[in-house]
Parts: structure tokens; C-alpha cells; sequence
């Protein structure tokens, strides 16, 4: 059996994530004391008692998030199940890539927590409130919704492309409102099952996210970046980033580019991998990779239960 790891993305969240976890295992308690710590504010107390707007908002979702998947890696590890022996890669979606670089070492947690709240405020003052847009693409494929993204673009001048390929059928645009709207439209006239507007405050992963690349280039270049014990398959280039260099340009590269999930996973798959482990809250990466590949084993860790089946399968 070869095992890769995957971190979820943005939208995984929910009030009392890692609560079982902190009130379990003295790891995970320390995980969310040091995020705490490095962020300045107890951002263990929302993510255990809410308000649910306040957890969503994304400079606190994006290091919430990371810091449970970071405390399912710890405790894992403390039980003798160390991902530089035991996994042959890791991946993460979008924000779940940093999460990925923190388990295996390239970034210290302390550091993965200022990156990402840099990285949530930077996303969503990008652009102002209302003026982009999201949206999901069911049931079209690839070059289909490639298509109708040019043509909206082309129509309403503004910014409008793929964001997310989760596989499935299922495709994330994002850009101009006006020119997701019309994409929208238009994949419905082509046969989409369902073109359905996101509930999201930003057009993540669109070429307006221009303003917080550069504010993560400059956010990167103030950290220490090691070479990860486990290489970590990038999202925009579905490549093992070892180099930290390298490592640092990719995450940059994200933000403006797509989440290219569905190859992600058929690299996986291709590359011997039979068995993915999706370390942190929900189980969104553990059914994307079902509808993907139903040959790949999938095995969502979030809970003490999980971790204490997951190390029985793997003793």
C-alpha cells in the first residue's frame, strides 16, 4: 500500500473543529496554543464556539483550517506514524497546499499561521466586495467551460476563468461578476447540469487575486522555507516542489492560478499511489477523490476515532 496525504481547502470549516481533538491528545492542544500564540488572538475559541460568520470570514478560516489538519499530522507522528517514513507524497487544496508544506516540514507552524492570515486578508482586500465572483459548473467538461469563459470574458471585458478543477464534473469559475454571471448563462445554454453562483466574498483564484500574489511574494520572502521531508505536488503545475525557491514561486503562482485538483489526483494515481489520507476537518477531498479515481482507497482523519483506526490499519 502507498500512501499519499491531502489537506482540505477553504470551505472544510465548521464550529468545533478541533475541539475532540484538543480534548483528547496533548498535541493537538499545543498546535492551537501556538497558532494562537503566532496570530495574537485566540482563534481556537471561534473555531471551538463560533460565531459560524466570524470562523467563515477568510482571514480566520484559512489558518483555522491548517491548524487542525497540523494537529491530526502531530499526533499521528507522536504515535510513530511519521509521514517522511510512511507517505510518498502530500498535496493540499489551495489553502490546504501550505497546511501540506507545514506537516512536512517546510514551513514552521508559527510561520504557516502569519502566512495564511497575510494570505486571507490579502485575498479579500484584492478586490472590493461585490465586484467579483464565483461560480460552480456542473456536469460540462473541460474545454466546454473553458469556452464559455472566453466568450463571457470576451463579452463583458473582464476577468473570467477556471478556478477550481475538483473532478467529477465538477469546475469552479472565477472573475468579473459580471462575466461569471454570463459565463454562468451560458454553460446552462451549452448543458450544464447545474451553473450554480458561490456564496464567496472574493474571486479567489482569478487573475485579480494579482495584488495579494504579490503580497504573498513578499510575505514568503520573509520566512524560512526548508525542503519538505515529503514532496509536495503543487497545484498550479501538478508537480513534486521540492526546491525551496521553487516551493515559494509555486504558492505564489496560486493565487492567480487554478486549483488543478482532478489531475492532481490522477497523478497520484498514476504514480503508484493506492491510498489517500485526507488529514483535518470534513471529508469534501475524500469524495472529490471517489467520483475521480474509485480505484484510489480514500480515508478521511478528523476525529480521535479516526486517528485511532487509521494507526490499527496501519500498525
Amino acid at each position: 500500500m502507498t500512501t499519499a496525504f491531502t489537506f482540505p481547502g477553504q470551505g472544510s470549516q465548521a464550529v468545533g473543529m478541533g475541539k475532540e481533538l484538543a480534548d483528547t491528545f496533548a498535541e493537538a492542544r499545543d498546535v492551537f496554543a501556538e497558532v494562537d500564540e503566532a496570530l495574537g488572538e485566540k482563534l481556537s475559541a471561534i473555531m471551538w464556539a463560533g460565531p459560524e460568520e466570524t470562523l467563515t470570514l477568510t482571514a480566520n478560516a484559512q489558518p483555522a483550517l491548517m491548524a487542525v489538519s497540523v494537529a491530526v499530522i502531530r499526533v499521528l507522528e507522536a504515535r510513530g506514524y511519521r509521514l517522511a517514513d510512511k507517505a510518498a507524497f502530500v498535496a493540499g487544496h489551495s489553502l490546504g497546499e501550505y497546511s501540506a508544506h507545514c506537516a512536512v516540514g517546510t514551513f514552521s507552524l508559527a510561520d504557516t499561521a502569519r502566512l495564511l492570515r497575510i494570505r486571507g486578508n490579502a485575498m479579500q482586500a484584492a478586490v472590493p466586495v461585490g465586484e467579483g465572483a464565483m461560480a460552480a459548473i456542473i456536469g460540462l467538461e473541460n474545454e466546454d467551460v473553458e469556452f464559455v469563459c472566453e466568450a463571457a470574458a470576451g463579452e463583458t471585458d473582464g476577468v473570467c476563468q477556471i478556478a477550481n478543477d475538483n473532478g467529477g464534473g465538477q469546475l469552479v469559475i472565477s472573475g468579473a461578476r459580471a462575466a461569471v454571471e454570463r459565463a454562468a448563462a451560458l454553460a446552462s445554454d451549452k448543458g450544464a447540469k447545474r451553473a450554480l453562483m458561490l456564496p464567496v466574498s472574493a474571486p479567489f483564484h482569478s487573475a485579480l487575486m494579482a495584488p495579494a500574489a504579490e503580497a504573498m511574494r513578499e510575505a514568503l520572502s520573509q520566512v524560512t522555507v526548508n525542503r519538505p521531508s515529503v514532496p509536495v505536488i503543487a497545484n498550479v503545475t501538478v508537480a513534486p516542489a521540492t526546491e525551496p525557491e521553487e516551493i515559494a514561486a509555486r504558492l505564489v503562482e496560486q493565487v492567480t492560478g487554478q486549483v488543478r485538483w482532478r489531475e492532481t489526483v490522477e497523478w497520484f494515481a498514476g504514480s503508484g499511489v493506492t491510498t489517500l489520507a485526507e488529514a483535518g476537518s470534513g471529508k469534501v477531498l475524500t469524495g472529490l477523490a471517489r467520483r475521480i479515481d474509485k480505484a484510489l482507497a480514500g480515508v478521511a482523519i478528523n476525529t480521535p476515532a479516526d486517528i485511532e483506526a487509521f494507526l490499527q490499519a496501519n500498525a
